[in-house]
Order: C-alpha cells, then structure tokens, then sequence
C-alpha cells in the first residue's frame, strides 16, 4: 500500500500546481483590461452572435472559475469573476466556454461522444472505488472462490470508463480554447499584449484537465496491477 499512498501524494501535488498557478494566471491577467472595454458576457454573447447562434443565453453563476457550458438548456455559464469583468483572462474564459456552444451546434464528435458518457459515468464514478475495494476485502474473507475477483474486475471497467472519459474531455476542452482564440484574433477582439494573456490562461487551464487525465490513468493502472498482477 505504500506504493498507492506514493501515487496519490504526487498525484495530489501535481493537481496543486497546477490549481494553483491557474489562480495565479486568472489573478495576474485579470488586471490586464481590454482596451475595447468589453466585458466577458458581451465578449460571449458577440462570439455567438458571429458564429449564427442566437438560441443559446449567457448567464452568471456564482462562484470563481465556475464557468461552463451547459448543452442540455443551451446556456453559457460565467462565473462572478468573468461575467462582468472586462479584462483578457474574463475574454478568454469567455471564449472558450462559447466555443463549446460551437461544438454543440456543429456537432463537434468529441464532444458528442463526451455527452453520451455523461450518464454512465455519473454512476461509475461514484460506485468504481467501492467496487474494487469491496471485491479485494470479500475475496480475502472467501478463499478461492473468485467472486471475489469478478467484483473487484467490475470495478476496473467501472474506473476504466472514468479514464476514457477523462481522455475524451482532453480534445473538447483544446478544440474550444482553440476556437476561442482564433475567434479573439481573427476579429481584433484583443490587443497583442492581451490575446497573450488570453493563451497563457486558457493554456493552464488546459493543464488541470491533462493532470486529471493523467492521474486517472494511474490509478487505473495501480488496481489492475493490484487485482491482477499477483495472479498466476
């Protein structure tokens, strides 16, 4: 177990980081105002309005970097910090979370794929852990009789379905800043100075997602090899 206790202290240290850096990012170019002095919810709404999408709302949610993109009621969530902020970092989250909405009304695969795994994973995120520690305590408690192993297997695929979806969000979230800034570009939204600050957040922002990928690939390959590995 010393091992998994290891994983989990550096797992935990990276995902710090890399929090961490992004408040300071967010905090840093949070001071750098746009020059064309428009906040994130007008930044929002005219990106959508550029790319022909006139049934989705922007709306404010409470909270810090709590912004989203909800497809089901096709609305643009920013959060207090950004909605009626006018500086690059509100701009960039600003785009970035209607680029989602441009994924959504072109269909963007990845993001297709990424919704439909949205139920299932809903269930087996909350249930994987149990499953594998359950099925390593009752297969110690019962010998041999490897129902046991068949449980503890379930919750791999359980966990293994968290991973692939964690590795499906990595294309969607790149693809949207990706959209965002040619958009912030492409139409001088933003001076030079503050398309920078605009890429370097959205950049770290990128970075928490590649961090929970990563550390969920770990874990998975610490149980398989826990429940597999020591079989003969």
């Amino acid at each position: 177990m010393i091992g998994f206790y290891i994983l989990i202290g550096i797992i935990t240290l990276f995902s710090s980081v890399v929090s961490n850096t992004l408040k300071r990012k967010f905090k840093k170019y949070s001071k750098v105002h746009l020059r064309n002095g428009m906040s994130g919810a007008e930044i929002a709404e005219k990106m959508l309005a550029d790319h022909g999408i006139y049934d989705v709302k922007v709306i404010s949610t409470p909270g810090m970097l709590t912004d989203h993109y909800n497809p089901q009621n096709k609305t643009v969530n920013l959060s207090e910090g950004v909605y009626n902020q006018r500086n690059a970092a509100a701009a960039a989250v600003a785009a970035h979370e209607v680029g989602h909405a441009v994924q959504h009304a072109k269909a963007y695969a990845w993001l297709q794929m990424r919704s439909k795994l949205v139920p299932m994973v809903s269930i087996t995120s909350r249930y994987s852990q149990w499953l594998i520690m359950g099925g390593i305590l009752f297969g110690a408690a019962s010998g041999d009789t490897g129902i046991g192993l068949y449980i503890a297997v379930a919750g791999l695929i359980f966990m293994a379905i968290g991973t692939l979806f964690s590795f499906i969000t990595l294309p969607v979230e790149y693809d949207a800043s990706n959209r965002a800034l040619a958009w912030l570009e492409n139409k001088h939204m933003v001076t030079r100075e503050e398309l920078a600050g605009s890429k370097d957040a959205l950049k770290w922002a990128a970075r928490t997602y590649l961090v929970a990928a990563l550390g969920s690939l770990a874990m998975l390959a610490y149980w398989a090899l826990q429940i597999l590995g020591n079989r003969d």
